[in-house]
């Protein structure tokens, strides 16, 4: 499966680490070119410097509008369209419990998570229309945005409120020939699922192994994932292979919804309190 994304243009947000360098070393190696947006400005310069003529980076902070504005207007200059929008950029943002809610972190969480999914839509449309129709956007939710009870009330409505706003944009986007889907990762091994549970950036990949140990065995599909199994599911959604697809949520989470109603969530949370207390992976 190779040239999936020949010739396409993409805007990826969050680029630089984790899922989203996944998806743009994924989508450089079907043939497209692609912007990288982030704050991590090291981290994404060092990748688009690594994947030569197909990468630039632009600085992107996903909750100011301009600065969506201005991505989308870098991939236009630098390389003439745009054609895959991916927004993808993200952090567990506050996790206040529902009895100590913090109102300022609760917005900054939806600013992040939800208004620059709403903001992505917006800027990638205008671009598509001036091109004459066309494109394919594709946003970043969560198995929280499935169900409840393990990731705290903030990004739990913020992921459940992407879903909301593909649902309305593939509505709204169709007729001008734009489709629109998200994907809804569940456990995967990236640094975000070690940072969502405070543990320091030096301990991050026993926290990974120690998750993998501890609740791999009860997914069905018997492990946890990869980053670049998500990256897969988003060349799907952004290829001519998913014509006829938007409006969808696509579940990446090796069946835990499928068997459970929270239940996994709340394993997740007590393999994270383990690990704080002192409990590892055996070797």
């Amino acid at each position: 499966m190779t040239g999936l994304l020949q010739g396409r243009v993409a805007v990826i947000t969050g680029g630089a680490s984790g899922i989203g360098l996944a998806t743009v070393e994924r989508f450089v190696a079907e043939g497209a070119r692609v912007v990288i947006g982030d704050i991590a400005d090291e981290n994404g310069r060092a990748v688009a410097d690594r994947l030569g003529d197909a990468a630039v980076f632009v600085h992107t902070d996903v909750t100011d509008e301009k600065a969506i504005e201005a991505i989308i207007a870098a991939a236009v200059d630098s390389y003439g369209r745009l054609d895959v929008m991916f927004n993808n950029a993200g952090n567990q943002g506050d996790v206040s419990p529902m009895s100590d809610l913090n109102a300022d972190g609760f917005d900054r969480t939806l600013a992040l998570l939800t208004r620059s999914v709403a903001l992505g839509h917006k800027y990638a449309t205008k671009q598509f229309q001036k091109q004459g129709g066309g494109g394919t956007i594709v946003s970043t939710s969560s198995t929280a945005g499935l169900q409840g009870g393990w990731a705290g009330a903030a990004y739990t409505a913020s992921k459940h409120a992407v879903i909301g706003l593909i649902h309305q944009a593939a509505a709204e986007l169709a007729p001008l020939g734009i489709r629109s889907n998200a994907i809804a990762p569940g456990t995967i091994m990236t640094p975000i699922m070690a940072n969502a549970f405070g543990v320091p950036a030096e301990n991050a990949s026993e926290f990974l192994r120690y998750l993998e140990q501890e609740l791999g065995p009860k997914l069905p599909i018997g492990r946890v994932g990869l980053p670049e199994e998500i990256a897969d599911v988003v060349v799907f959604l952004a290829s001519e292979l998913s014509r006829y697809v938007t409006g969808v949520v696509v579940p990446i989470d090796g069946g835990a919804t499928a068997i459970t109603q929270g239940s996994f969530g709340v394993d997740v949370v007590k393999a994270a309190e383990e690990f704080s207390n002192g409990a590892r992976a055996s070797a």
